[in-house]
């Protein structure tokens, strides 16, 4: 008798996260037959020597008696109150505990405040490029990414016309990643206000991802995107993952802010689905206080001589010595989204590439249509190795293109 086939859901067409997909399994086979791999595929600070600091350790030690049952199902109250003290600190006003949810990572809450939002057929705007996880959770939770251009020859930042020409009946929510993941653009407070304001006009719940948000260089300025959004639901997302270095930690959270005059039922309904997986990592939950009120690290981290700004600017000087390389230079995050000239390769492609880069060279990368864009012409690494080692991976991708070119040639 032939075994039946068992089959996929079909909700996963059209999903694809290739930070961890099929180039990322062939790194793993290729280092279990004893090559090293130069990995730049997803921002993970704890597999570049960057520590979690020390007092966060500490106090989720210190709590781990306290940690054993389950917490509410928003959170640890303390950790909730400190985010809230971090959002007054900024500008945001109104906002209480009982307005923040702490979820495994930024990731759960992604999925979570969509499920809670969306039905089928409903439509999301999301930025192209975009983090592949907004994405994909829209469209798990049927509805339909509809992607607003953010154009390579307008510095990665989006027109708020363009936005609002997207927007239909079916339009329920607004995403604005800041800093941007995947191309390091911090958007200006202009466009930020701009993009509000579209957000208003049409009643969109505006989703904010700013887990890069201490992370800028050169006097870039973040604009929390709560301080300017009243009239509209507004959630900001943030975490420990990348400004504490915690990723293996798997806390984060959303906070509500602006109009929530309207959202008593939709709020419910994030309480619910939070409810039904009880609740986040608790021990992970006890740093969030200790990390927001302590020292903030991280400021050191992206000055000049910082570890973060130097390997950031390893990353422009290999862009710049490079003949068939352009980059439209990130300032914040952790990420650069290099563009590959065509004139010099005019049949590039940007997975043959990532492909032939691992293969021949032992350099992992995403592809840049890994992150829903119209063109294949980009890649995306991150910018935490060491500068020496940034500088290697440069050069062996200079060789590869080099290759390419003289065999185009002949």
């Amino acid at each position: 008798m032939t075994p039946e086939i068992v089959e996929p859901s079909r909700a996963l067409t059209g999903v694809k996260y290739e930070i961890r997909g099929r180039l990322a399994r062939r790194a793993l086979e290729l280092e279990r037959m004893g090559y090293e791999i130069i990995a730049l595929n997803i921002g993970n600070p704890g597999l570049f020597g960057f520590r979690t600091p020390e007092t966060m350790r500490l106090a989720m030690i210190e709590n781990l008696q306290a940690s054993e049952p389950y917490c509410h199902q928003k959170g640890i109250f303390p950790a909730r109150e400190a985010v809230v003290m971090q959002q007054q600190s900024r500008g945001v006003v109104g906002v209480t505990a009982e307005d923040v949810f702490i979820g495994n990572g930024v990731s759960e809450l992604i999925d979570l405040t969509l499920r809670a939002l969306v039905n089928d057929g409903d439509e999301v705007l999301i930025p192209s490029p975009d983090y592949p996880l907004w994405t994909a959770a829209t469209v798990l939770n049927g509805a339909r990414a509809v992607h607003y251009p953010c154009r390579p020859e307008n510095g990665f930042l989006p027109d708020p016309e363009e936005v609002e020409r997207l927007v239909t009946p079916r339009t329920r929510a607004l995403v604005v990643i800041n800093p941007n993941n995947p191309t390091g653009r911090v958007y200006p407070r202009a466009l930020l206000e701009s993009l509000a304001r579209v957000a208003e006009r049409h009643r969109l719940v505006v989703f904010s991802d700013e887990i890069y948000d201490a992370m800028t260089y050169d006097g870039a300025e973040h604009v929390p995107m709560a301080t300017l959004v009243q009239d509209t639901l507004c959630g900001t997302f943030s975490g420990l993952s990348k400004v504490y270095r915690a990723c293996g930690y798997r806390v984060g959270w959303v906070v509500f802010s602006g109009s929530r005059d309207t959202a008593d039922r939709y709020l419910e309904s994030v309480e619910l689905l939070s409810a039904l997986r009880l609740c986040a990592n608790v021990p992970g939950q006890w740093a969030v206080q200790t990390a927001i009120g302590g020292y903030q690290s991280i400021r050191d981290l992206v000055s000049p001589g910082g570890r973060l700004y130097e390997s950031r600017q390893a990353v422009i000087d290999g862009a710049a010595g490079s003949k068939f390389i352009d980059l439209v230079t990130p300032d914040g995050a952790m990420y650069a989204f290099p563009r590959i000239c065509t004139d010099e390769l005019p049949d590039f492609d940007d997975e043959r590439f990532a492909y032939q880069l691992l293969e021949h060279k032992h350099v992992l990368v995403a592809p840049g249509v890994s992150f829903n864009t119209r063109y294949n012409n980009h890649f995306r690494i991150t910018t935490l190795p060491e500068p020496a080692v940034i500088g290697e991976v440069f050069s062996r991708i200079e060789d590869l293109l080099h290759d390419w070119s003289v065999a185009k040639a002949s």
